[in-house]
């Protein structure tokens, strides 16, 4: 918890007056949301774009001025989380359902920031199951399909329930356990008719600021 809001909090820093803010989802994204909050009610001057419908009402209840990404021409810095991140900066996401928003928003955002405990800094991706959104129909084609990549695909299921995005879809997650070359999977994967987007984010990522429980932080660029 300590790891996750310290590093959420240093990362609120970067946030300045006139600003487009992209605001991520997940456990250590909400103690930035929460940091910009504050800053807002003492006098921050932001626009912010969220990444899931569950930022959006944690940023309303904050009272943090949010835009549509259809209002700006682009955001100026994105603050998200991540599930890994290797020596390359390049980063798993999607553990929280929301990776299709979350790599739009990135995609239009001039800086990346990265926020993260020290648990999620690895040598290689693939520890952390892969997070693939693909559409319903023919999900379990889709699914078919992935098993050839020998990453044992399973839909995401929550309480009991197929998972749904805020997008509407399904989540498959695939166990690769080391993901030697993310781009040319992240490439391969999209190719795939079903798959809407994965989780890979390759050469996404401009900082990554990692947090310890002993309170101390580690920038990397």
């Amino acid at each position: 918890m300590k790891a996750k809001r310290i590093a959420g909090e240093k990362a609120a820093e970067y946030v300045k007056d006139g600003m487009v803010v992209g605001l991520g989802t997940g456990s250590t994204a909400y103690w930035a949301v929460k940091k910009v909050g504050e800053m807002v009610k003492e006098g921050l001057n932001i626009r912010a774009v969220p990444t899931s419908e569950e930022t959006k009402e944690l940023a309303e209840d904050l009272n943090i001025p949010l835009v549509s990404l259809a209002d700006v021409n682009y955001i100026d810095l994105t603050i998200d989380g991540a599930d890994e991140v290797d020596s390359n900066l390049n980063l798993i996401k999607g553990g929280g359902g929301a990776l299709v928003r979350e790599k739009i928003v990135a995609f239009h955002s001039k800086k990346l920031i990265i926020i993260v405990d020290e648990s999620k800094i690895v040598d290689k991706l693939g520890a952390f199951p892969l997070p693939v959104e693909v559409v319903h129909f023919g999900a379990d084609k889709t699914l078919i399909t992935l098993e050839k990549f020998d990453c044992q695909p399973k839909l995401r299921k929550e309480n009991g329930e197929l998972f749904n995005t805020d997008n509407h879809n399904y989540i498959i997650d695939c166990n690769f356990e080391v993901i030697e070359n993310p781009k040319k999977l992240n490439n391969e994967l999209n190719e795939l008719p079903g798959v809407v987007e994965t989780g890979l984010f390759v050469e996404m990522a401009d900082r990554v600021i990692v947090g310890t429980n002993e309170g101390e932080l580690n920038i990397i660029e």
